[in-house]
């Protein structure tokens, strides 16, 4: 059985330190090893129990000792049981050479891997564990080709082999597992950029309970049970004051529909009162969608004035365009001592600015990853190589939070607020789509306007949204779900308020 997700998100670097620490605690390592490979055996068993045969790669560390001792295992199962190695085992040292022995010892059958072998039942990826941080070997990459071409069930202990456990990439190689057994700490190259497609399923093993608290995680992993209680339950005596108004700005000429989603999003977000600010043509659209929405054709920065003097938090960007409006729509919000939210065409728009910009605390930004290398002035390659990275280089000269949108949404507060930056491991594919940028932005608005603060508020609705599209999957598959979709399940989620 599976631990529940931990709360923190570590390093290749913290793990090592975790690990000692357990070990300095009084668990012997091959204790610790044990552990692992009675946990990835039990993952076996609850996803593949009538399989009967499982083939398992090792290496020669660590990851490889898990593998040895996870063959003893199935073994003593009755089990048919292959066990091929890409190093003479003869060489392993420390816990990992008393894995090797005590396989030997109940007749495990160990063979030298050669590109021809054929591989059966569950293959157990044992090869490579989270030390790598060079180009996989020839003779490793060949060994996961073969895993990547079978038809077999694949099992990766720790980290797929070849994937960088920090930085969620392949290092010229990776194995594409049907699931991942991952232990004593979760890393964060299992849940962004392109990890989640490596690992596949993602199970968490502790191996000890409690885990030391002197090595702290580098992330928050965003969960509902710490992030619910930022926004209050209401009182009776409330009333639409009582939740903020919103404004949200965008919708330029042939650029409607953003705009609508975005407020839509708002209003099933809580806020008391949602106004839009945007061009003539969009007015009565959007009063035919939302009534419920208080809408301003708004020609000029004298138009927007009385609106931004009444709001309590700003929403700028969705449909907004590039065009002289625009520039000067912007320029009006930015001037605004309020809240907000700046997305879509409102980044594209500060990306063009000469000279430093401060955005402020109360700012929140939500770039997916070719919005963030326009700010950065970079490559979409270069802030998907290292996504932690490139959301850290947003947020520190723009003094703002920051949201790096993707696979493992990453939210990201100034260093000197003391926050630790967050990943959200909910979301799914079926996500992908267009709109749902302005859904999360209409969200994010809509507690900024209940006076949530702007760090929590970033990190609640990257979470809520992504669980509202899980929740969508659940119920109706990942393909064909559309952004308008989203509204009830939101709601949904922000309605949660104990263990469901």
């Amino acid at each position: 059985m599976s631990d529940p997700m931990p709360f923190w998100v570590h390093s290749r670097q913290q793990t090592r330190q975790m690990d000692a620490a357990l070990i300095s605690s009084g668990i012997a390592g091959i204790e610790l090893m044990e552990r692992a490979a009675q946990a990835a055996w039990q993952a076996l068993l609850a996803r593949w129990p009538d399989v009967g045969c499982v083939t398992v790669l090792c290496g020669a560390g660590n990851n490889a000792g898990d593998g040895y001792l996870l063959a003893r295992l199935a073994l003593a199962e009755g089990w048919r049981v292959h066990v091929w190695t890409l190093s003479p085992p003869e060489r392993l040292t420390g816990d990992a050479a008393i894995a090797w022995q005590q396989a030997q010892q109940v007749g495990v059958s160990v063979l030298a891997w050669t590109p021809d072998v054929v591989l059966d039942g569950v293959v157990v990826d044992a090869l490579l564990g989270t030390g790598l941080t060079g180009a996989v070997r020839a003779h490793f990459a060949e060994a996961i080709a073969a895993i990547n071409n079978t038809a077999c069930p694949v099992l990766a202990i720790d980290v797929p082999s070849g994937l960088d456990a920090d930085r969620g990439l392949p290092l010229g190689a990776a194995v594409q597992a049907d699931a991942t057994v991952t232990f004593i700490t979760l890393k964060l190259g299992l849940l962004t950029a392109l990890g989640p497609d490596f690992c596949g399923e993602l199970i968490y093993a502790a191996l000890a309970e409690p885990l030391p608290e002197e090595v702290p995680g580098s992330l928050e992993l965003l969960q509902l049970e710490r992030w619910r209680g930022c926004l209050p339950a209401r009182t009776r005596s409330a009333h639409k004051g009582s939740f903020g108004h919103l404004l949200l700005v965008g919708g330029g000429p042939g650029m409607g529909g953003a705009i609508m989603l975005a407020a839509e999003a708002a209003l099933c977000s809580g806020a008391g009162k949602v106004s839009v600010a945007t061009c003539a043509e969009h007015v009565a659209p959007l009063l035919a969608r939302s009534p419920e929405v208080m809408v301003r054709a708004v020609a000029s920065v004298k138009e927007l004035a009385p609106l931004l003097a009444t709001a309590d938090a700003l929403v700028v960007g969705p449909g907004l365009g590039r065009t002289g409006w625009a520039e000067e729509m912007l320029s009006a919000c930015l001037e605004a001592a309020l809240p907000r939210v700046l997305d879509a065409d409102a980044l594209n728009l500060l990306a063009q600015c000469s000279g430093p910009l401060t955005l402020g605390a109360n700012t929140v930004i939500t770039p997916h990853p070719a919005e963030a290398a326009r700010l950065l002035g970079c490559s979409t390659g270069a802030v998907q190589s290292d996504r932690l990275d490139a959301v850290q280089r947003l947020i520190e000269p723009l003094g703002c939070h920051a949201v790096l949108k993707g696979a493992g949404s990453l939210v990201a507060s100034p260093v000197a607020m003391e926050q630790l930056p967050a990943v959200c491991g909910a979301g799914n594919p079926g996500m992908a789509v267009g709109g749902m940028g302005d859904v999360l932005s209409g969200l994010l608005g809509a507690l900024l306007a209940q006076r949530v603060p702007a760090e929590q508020a970033a990190r609640y609705a990257v979470l809520v949204h992504a669980l509202a599209g899980d929740m969508l999957a659940l119920s109706c598959g990942e393909v064909g779900i559309r952004a308008g979709d989203m509204m009830p399940a939101i709601r949904r989620v922000l309605n949660q308020r104990g263990v469901e």
